[in-house]
Formats: C-alpha cells, structure tokens, sequence
C-alpha cells in the first residue's frame, strides 16, 4: 500500500489551504465573461503551471480557442514502464461559474490535482502511465459542448486511438458535515442510506460500474473517509455534471470524486463560494484516498473487466 505518514497529512493540509486561497481569494471568479476575468483564467492557469513546474514536472499545454480567446489545458505525465498498459487520466476543471470565486468549485479539485502532482514519486511507476490535466471551460455555457476542454481533451485521445484505462474527475471535493443529519436525501443519492453529508461519493455510468467499484475498495481500506459508489445511466442530470462525461462521451470510462456539490453545499455557484466553507482536514485525506486509489489503479492487472475504451456514445 501507498505509505502516507500524519506528517504528510499535515503537508497536505498546508498546501490545499494555500492553493485555494490563492485561487478563490487571490484570483478569484475566473472565466471568459469580460476581460477581467479572463485575465483571472489565465492567473490561475500559471499558478497551476508554476506549481507543476516547482514540483519537478514538464508541462503540456493544449490550447484550444472559445469565442475568439484562446485557452488551454494542463498536463503533466508519469510515465510508467508497462508502455503496452492502458493510461489513467486524472483531472480537474480550474475555471468557475460566472459570480463565485469558487473556492469548492473547483479550486478543491485543482488543489488536490496539485496535491496529488507533488506526491507523485509516491506512486508507483511499475505499472501504468498516469497523466494529470486541468481541464478549462468546464463551467456553463461551455459544459457539454464541443469546445468543454474535457471533451477537447478526450476527443484528441480517441483520434490518437489511446488506450486508457478510465479517468477520474476531481469536482467539489472540500465540504463535509460530519454532525449534521440532513432530513431527506435528495435523487439520486436517496440510494445511500444514512445521508449524513460527511462522506465522499464516486459516480459512474453503467459502463464505469468497475471502475467506480475499484476506487471506492480503495477509499474503504484506507479507512480515513467514508466513500459510497453510485452507478446509475450516464444521461441522468448530476450524473453527467463533470468532466467525466467528456470521455464517457468518446467511449472511455470515468468517474467522479464529489462531495456531491449542490446536492448538500448551499454556497454552490454563489458568490458565497469561499475558503473558509471547506474542510481542509478532510479535504487532505480525500487527497490521499485518491493518491492510493490511482496508485492501485496503476499497478492492477488489465482485464477484459478494465479495458480503457469502449465504443463512442
């Protein structure tokens, strides 16, 4: 198993507390509204690259144009020695919805992204490849159209016919009430039983099932966060909410990593988006779950139950 110390933890905490800060408070909304907040865009696009960069990685950028205003996303590559495996993509979307800094969404992302890029020695390069991306336009009126930078992204996957294994999306991971009991459990999470807004949830479509089943085993040995799987039909609202539905979109599988979002957190895309709503101490230990669970993902045998590519939908 992938050894993460206290001190570790700790680190972590340091670092997310920091990262998002900068992003929600310093930078703050950052979109393609107006000029000021495309400028806020590309503030956070170089801290992202910066922090890469300072943590030992070579940076790819893959720029794409959306009214007129280029942009791009962020990647970084650990490469593994089994070059004929399949790939693992990780990800997170570092824009926001227009009138929120959007400190849960999705600087918690983008802040364990960087995490996860600082911790890479930790993970095994034995097996897979495993490929780390910041993903831009996410957020409406770009999300699930052509120029979503998700869907940019895996659309050039699939026209270089790679083979991966699935993607994980990091989105809205930083809110979590460990005391509260909410009355009732909004659809579809009516399907986990207690609804105590402490845990973190893995979604997938019908055809991620195993995917999802891996990272949640994952999450439960390490013990730290209480994680539930949910798999229901990719088309279904919530379900298809990040950038996993980009690759389902090009026939690959993913998940995503959520606190659930507007399924629990009042402040989504408001403007009261802020630092001080996220749980840093859980925040680090679902950045470490999701460390071990790309590391386990990245040393497992393939199987005709984990090919990367199915058929495009």
């Amino acid at each position: 198993m992938l050894e993460i110390t206290e001190s570790d933890l700790d680190d972590s905490v340091t670092h997310l507390r920091r990262d998002v800060t900068v992003l929600a408070s310093e930078i703050g909304e950052r979109n393609l509204r107006d000029e000021p907040r495309r400028r806020s865009l590309a503030a956070a696009r170089e801290y992202i690259v910066s922090e890469l960069v300072a943590a030992g990685h070579a940076v790819q950028r893959q720029s794409y144009t959306v009214r007129d205003v280029a942009v791009e996303n962020i990647e970084i590559e650990l490469p593994g020695k089994d070059n004929e495996a399949e790939s693992i993509v990780v990800g997170a979307h570092y824009d926001t919805a227009e009138g929120t800094p959007g400190a849960n969404d999705n600087s918690s992302g983008v802040a364990a992204l960087l995490e996860i890029a600082r911790g890479a020695a930790k993970i095994s390069r034995e097996g897979r490849t495993v490929r780390l991306v910041a993903f831009c336009t996410e957020e409406p009126p770009y999300t699930r159209t052509p120029v979503m930078g998700s869907w940019v992204y895996a659309r050039a996957c699939r026209r270089r016919r790679d083979r991966l294994l699935g993607m994980l999306s990091l989105e809205t991971i930083g809110y979590y009430a460990r005391s509260r009991r909410a009355e009732h459990a909004p659809f579809p999470l009516n399907y986990v039983s207690p609804w105590r807004p402490d845990f973190l949830a893995v979604f997938g479509n019908l055809s991620s099932r195993e995917l999802v089943a891996e990272v949640v085993r994952s999450f439960e040995r390490q013990g730290q966060v209480r994680c539930k799987g949910v798999v229901l039909p990719g088309a279904l609202p919530g379900v298809r909410s990040s950038d996993q539905w980009s690759f389902w979109k090009e026939g690959y599988r993913g998940v995503m990593l959520t606190d659930t979002a507007f399924l629990r957190y009042r402040h989504y895309h408001r403007p009261t988006d802020t630092p001080d709503k996220l749980d840093f101490e859980r925040l680090a230990q679902v950045t470490s779950g999701a460390m071990r669970a790309i590391h386990r993902l990245a040393m497992s045998p393939a199987s005709s139950q984990a090919i990367g590519a199915t058929r495009p939908r």
